[in-house]
């Protein structure tokens, strides 16, 4: 068989005394900080809709989004026996256990709520979010490598198969690097290099609909090599969670496109907020 090594890194960064901070931890929050930054730079790119300090505001709001229901989903779609058994460690989210659908409901509800707060389209916030968004999952998936936590399935005569101490002995798909470079890179570079182009850019709803299609086809089709959840297995005896979840995503992306691209572009220049 062949496999690499496994590169085994204590999921604790740093420990002082009772203070412990996780890899985990830390993916997250520079998920949020270089999204935050991020967000301030396209907000102020025509058609302008978000100023400096409301990007600072919406850092909170998508903050409490991401934890809030990245929690949430995982306890509804994941594992809700077991916390209906056990309601009181639903709160101990440091025990692990995050949903990115979870998490995207989440950031959807906040976004809605600031932008009726601060009379922002929504659509044209939503594009912005989604440009931002492969940012936190590529650190997201990293953080899930080091934690050698939702590994691929076995793959024996794979060259950089790895076998997982946190699995058995048998080399499997490093499926979350798959994930940190779909997910993450090549979706955040194509929503990057789409967001130069006016003709998209002034189109709301059409970067959000590329996000959407973009995560779930890749979410989909890494979930083929994913190993499923020890608690669910497969579903119907052929999909994952993982891709159920993630085909309503595809289907959203599409229609988001299709409606996009049947309304009238936002006018450029357009008057708007400077930070």
């Amino acid at each position: 068989m062949l496999a690499l090594p496994f590169p085994v890194i204590d999921p604790v960064a740093v420990e002082i005394g009772p203070l412990v901070v996780r890899w985990y931890a830390l993916a997250y929050i520079a998920g949020l900080l270089l999204g935050w930054l991020y967000l301030r730079r396209l907000g102020r790119t025509p058609p302008a809709v978000l100023t400096g300090d409301q990007a600072d505001d919406f850092l909170v709001w998508a903050t409490l989004g991401v934890v809030l229901g990245g929690r949430l989903g995982y306890v509804l779609f994941y594992n809700l026996p077991y916390y209906l058994a056990h309601p009181a460690e639903i709160l101990m989210v440091w025990q692990g256990g995050m949903a990115f659908h979870g998490g995207l409901l989440g950031v959807i509800v906040a976004l809605l709520l600031f932008c009726r707060r601060k009379g922002i389209p929504p659509l044209a916030m939503g594009d912005l979010v989604a440009c931002v968004a492969p940012i936190g999952l590529f650190f997201g998936r990293l953080a899930n490598f080091v934690n050698g936590e939702l590994y691929g399935r076995p793959a024996p005569d794979l060259p950089w198969a790895m076998v997982f101490p946190t699995a058995d002995d048998q080399p499997r798909h490093p499926s979350q690097l798959y994930e940190a470079v779909l997910e993450g890179l090549v979706l955040f570079a194509l929503l990057a290099v789409l967001w130069r182009v006016p003709a998209v850019r002034r189109r709301r709803g059409a970067l959000t609909g590329v996000f959407l299609t973009g995560y779930g086809l890749a979410r989909f089709a890494v979930e083929v090599v994913r190993e499923p959840d020890a608690q669910l297995g497969y579903l119907f005896g052929l999909v994952t969670m993982g891709q159920v979840l993630s085909l309503p995503m595809i289907v959203a992306g599409l229609a988001f496109l299709a409606w996009a691209w049947s309304r009238p572009p936002v006018a450029e220049p357009e008057p708007g907020p400077r930070s």
